[in-house]
């Protein structure tokens, strides 16, 4: 009677793929982010995720500007609650262990925080309280 309730679970494990996750930081194109199998082992696909991963990261930035914050209540919560999910998924890209995709986070958020907060898309730096500009320094 073990043995056949083992069998099914024993079968089904062994016909599941093997993957190997890193767990230190690496370089190349052959990669997960975020989805199994995205962007796989195509070079123009692993462009294109290190573009969304910027160009999310710099929506982050967006996101958290002062002018998008002072809305109404309802408002200001929506926008922070889809700022903070969108932070979460930049995360979890970045768990990914692939330094193109750190440096295209770090790239990301580095011009949208010049476009958005300090003062390169119409808005003056002096404007904003230092919480504004380094929300990280609660000091």
């Amino acid at each position: 009677m073990e043995g056949m309730a083992m069998a099914p679970a024993a079968a089904a494990h062994g016909s599941r793929r093997k993957r190997y996750m890193h767990m230190t930081f690496y370089w190349g194109k052959n990669s997960e982010i975020l989805f199994t199998g995205w962007p796989g082992a195509s070079g123009g696909m692993y462009a294109l995720a290190l573009v969304a991963v910027f160009a999310l990261a710099v929506f982050v930035e967006f996101l958290g500007s002062s002018s998008l914050a002072r809305r109404r209540a309802a408002a200001a919560a929506a926008v922070h609650a889809l700022r903070v999910g969108l932070a979460y998924l930049l995360m979890l890209a970045l768990m990914s262990f692939n330094v193109g995709v750190l440096l295209a986070a770090v790239a990301g958020h580095a011009v949208g925080f010049l476009a958005f907060r300090a003062g390169l898309c119409g808005g003056r730096q002096d404007q904003y309280k230092k919480e504004d500009l380094a929300p990280a320094a609660c000091c």
